[in-house]
Formats: structure tokens, sequence, C-alpha cells
């Protein structure tokens, strides 16, 4: 199932069921600002629901292309992660808890793509960079790496004559 994210709440009894999302580039096109263009993952939900609430188990497995933050080129990303979210009953709809969403006795259905999305990006490391290859080489564009390493500022070949008094007590110490 591809395009459509929702998941039907109404017409369906007590009980488990499961669901599976293909999300590539077009998923992401639905997002203007996001740093993620492309990307080819399945995301398994399973739906436990019961009188009082509903259990969603989402499983989001597979590749993102995001930008290396050392050299800027793109590479992929494995995203393997698990998130749950609970669907209770309420007057009015609130999704302001990350974890908890309320939805309306009269509400039919649920759409998940903003919370996909956000799983997603949310299973990133903060530090995005290429991998090491098997040797513990950076897999980064050399050219790159090399224009970089030209502009880096030394701390020894650096002095300030003016804290060269203090570092001589610190030695002396």
């Amino acid at each position: 199932m591809s395009g459509s994210y929702i998941i039907p709440l109404s017409g369906s009894s007590e009980g488990r069921c499961t669901y599976d999302f293909v999300i590539d580039r077009k998923f992401f096109e639905l997002f203007e600002e996001s740093e993620i263009k492309e990307g080819n993952l399945i995301v398994f939900v399973e739906v436990d629901k019961r009188s009082s609430h509903i259990d969603l188990d989402l499983k989001i497995k597979g590749n993102v292309s995001i930008c290396c933050d050392r050299c800027l080129e793109m590479f992929d990303h494995p995203v393997d992660c698990e998130n749950r979210l609970l669907v209770k009953y309420g007057r009015i709809r609130d999704d302001s808890d990350p974890d908890i969403i309320t939805i309306t006795v009269d509400q039919h259905e649920l759409d998940i793509k903003q919370y996909i999305y956000e799983f997603i990006h949310l299973s990133l490391p903060i530090q995005r960079i290429h991998p090491e290859d098997a040797s513990g080489n950076s897999n980064c564009n050399p050219a790159m790496l090399k224009k970089l390493d030209e502009h880096i500022i030394r701390e020894d070949s650096y002095s300030d004559s003016r804290w060269d008094k203090l570092k001589m007590l610190l030695n002396d110490n």
C-alpha cells in the first residue's frame, strides 16, 4: 500500500491487524522542508484495537539518502527503528503529547504520515558522516577532505605570546 498513510479506525473489530506502507521519494516530497529527499523504506504497523484505546507499533526499515556533514555529499544511511503510539478517545483531538494521540469518537481514520516522517528523522544520528570502510578509512570525498585539511588551524602552529608566561606557570606545577 503506498500513497495513503491512513489507518481505518471504524468498521474494524477489537483485536490485532497489520498494515504496511512503502516510503519513497514521493513520500518525502509531501514535506517541503525535508532534509531527506530520497529513501526506500517499509513501515510495518501493528494495530491492537481495544474498547478504550488503540496501540500502534511501527517498525521502519530501509535506507534514506542524507547529506554528509563533513564532505557535503549524499550517502545512504540505514534506518531501523521501532516506535509506539497510543491512540485514546476524548472530547477534542489533541496530539500535543508525542506518544499519545487523543481523537474524538466520530473520527473514522488516522493519518500517520506525519508520525512516520518524524520517526524516520528521529532515528538519524546527530552527526551524519559517511561510515568508515572495513579498514577504518573515511568514505568521504577525498578532494573535500584535502580541502578541509588545508584550512584547519593547528593549535601547535598558532601561538599567542600573551599566554606564554601563563603556560610556563602550568608547566612549573
